[in-house]
């Protein structure tokens, strides 16, 4: 062997060493840096069960949302959801009090995220940006998504501009409206639930006068009232009052137009001077309206039936007997049973094209909806995990009794997610062991039965969006002067004069001129 090939050996040979050295010492490292990495992780799953929606194929989509909540919540649930999807959420939770002037501040300074919540009122103020443009219009995308094509059509169209859609909704209880009463005070007065609003007369009076507590005492008043119409406006419901507009010789017309309005505050009134209800209810707050049913001062009160649940958790705390029940049909003088009727949605989704570049992305983010729009996703959104969070009985869910504190923190605050309503979703509806409540739910859906509806949702009126606030006052005081006895009919009708030269008259105008 010549000099040259021992030299060429000894070369190999330390060249061999070299990368064999090289190699440990990487291994020797790389292990430092997983066993540092491994060190600053929990032990829990939370952190491996995110591999699709941090995989490089998953995309990012941007959101604000309105929270409910005091906190915004963990992001435990948020990664299963981001799974699932095999996508990645980046979302800027707003507190709901604050949460429509962000949204016109992110909208003034050209910085939405992809995904905007719009609640009702200011969804009448995006109409201009929505005609100008400046958002997806995803009523010809709906066909392709399995989950979205079930939601309600009555309701998408109630959210159509210029018979164009561009929101998702989600979904509400058409009407919930009824009443809330004392069972044990009628059972003992020897009164069934009112069926006409002759009844319902009778109990307030009977609640009033003839000691329905038996403690011999003068104490006790039929109904309890607050600040505003809403009591008023459930029983002109009940005497036939269109739902803020209807039609009278083919013309669109406000409510307070139409005779029935005026039986119906007619029929307050009496209530109202008989003492059948708090005196002081025009200056009476939403809490203490609910303290006058709770102990025991009121018998009936009138709004969400399932408000019953709470009333009577903080009733029976002062008179462990006292019982509770709802209904909803009341008919009027002409035999007939109305309930108004909400558009059918809480709050609309929609989809920026200043956030949103292309006709895929769009389809993404839709994609990712539709998954919440399954069972699967909107169980999560409202219920969590079973198991964990709620528990399935007889085909409902209730959530686990103890875990309220992990429910507020990891579930609640995800219902701004939602859309659609356990009829088009297929979540579980809720399973309430207080019966009440459970009828509650049913008579919601009996009230879809008798729904009128707002013939002047989806039009347009300008001068109604810039002077709603004003026109809507002078009718709201004339209302509750003349329940209170301190204008009579001809004052009534001088206010809808007033109305009418304040502006009202061009709102008839342009609503009337939007529907040709």
């Amino acid at each position: 062997m010549n000099s040259f090939s021992k030299n060429s050996e000894g070369v190999d040979v330390m060249r061999k060493i070299f990368i064999s050295s090289i190699l440990l010492i990487a291994l020797l490292l790389f292990a430092g840096c997983g066993n540092d990495n491994n060190n600053d992780k929990p032990s829990d799953n939370n952190n491996s069960n995110n591999n699709a929606a941090n995989d490089e194929d998953s995309a990012t989509i941007s959101l604000m949302l309105n929270l409910h909540t005091p906190e915004v919540p963990n992001d435990r649930l948020i990664k299963v959801l981001e799974e699932e999807a095999n996508v990645k959420l980046d979302i800027d939770w707003v507190p709901d009090n604050n949460y429509e002037e962000r949204l016109n501040t992110a909208f003034s300074t050209n910085s939405l995220p992809q995904v905007i919540l719009v609640k009702t009122d200011q969804f009448i103020q995006f109409k201009e940006a929505i005609r100008d443009d400046q958002f997806w219009e995803i009523g010809p995308y709906l066909d392709e998504f399995e989950n979205l094509s079930k939601l309600r059509e009555d309701t998408l169209d109630n959210q159509k501009v210029d018979d164009k859609l561009y929101s998702v909704y989600m979904g509400r209880p058409l009407s919930r409206h009824g009443i809330i009463y004392r069972k044990d005070w009628a059972d003992a007065l020897g009164l069934e639930a009112p069926t006409n609003t002759e009844e319902f007369f009778e109990m307030v009076k009977a609640f009033t006068e003839n000691d329905p507590d038996d403690n011999g005492k003068d104490d006790t008043i039929g109904l309890t009232d607050r600040e505003g119409l809403g009591t008023f406006q459930t029983i002109a419901d009940w005497f036939g009052v269109p739902n803020n507009w209807g039609e009278k010789d083919g013309e669109l017309l406000p409510n307070f137009m139409f005779p029935e309005y005026k039986e119906a505050l007619e029929f307050f009134k009496e209530i109202h001077g008989n003492g059948y209800m708090n005196q002081d209810a025009p200056v009476t707050s939403k809490t203490d309206q609910q303290d006058m049913i709770k102990d025991g001062t009121a018998g009936v009160y009138i709004g969400s039936m399932q408000d019953v649940r709470p009333i009577y958790e903080d009733a029976k705390n002062i008179n462990p007997n006292v019982e509770f029940d709802v209904h909803n049909y009341v008919e009027g003088p002409d035999g007939e049973y109305r309930t108004r009727s909400i558009p059918g949605y809480g709050s609309l989704v929609m989809f920026p094209k200043s956030a949103i570049e292309n006709e895929d992305e769009l389809k993404v983010i839709l994609g990712f909806y539709d998954y919440l729009m399954s069972p699967e996703g909107a169980n999560i959104l409202i219920w969590g995990l079973e198991g964990e969070h709620y528990e399935v009985i007889d085909g409902k869910a209730q959530f686990i009794e103890g875990e309220e504190e992990l429910i507020d923190r990891e579930v609640r605050p995800l219902s701004a997610l939602e859309v659609g309503e356990p009829t088009t979703n297929g979540r579980y509806e809720g399973y309430y062991d207080y019966e009440p409540l459970t009828k509650a739910y049913e008579l919601y859906t009996d009230n879809e039965n008798y729904l009128t509806t707002d013939p002047t949702i989806g039009l347009d009126s300008e001068t109604f969006m810039k002077q709603s606030e004003t026109l809507n006052q002078i009718i709201e005081d004339a209302s509750i002067n003349f329940i209170l006895g301190d204008i009579d009919e001809e004052g009534f009708d001088a206010a809808i004069e007033s109305w009418k030269n304040q502006g009202g008259n061009q709102v008839i105008e342009e609503y009337n001129e939007s529907r040709k």
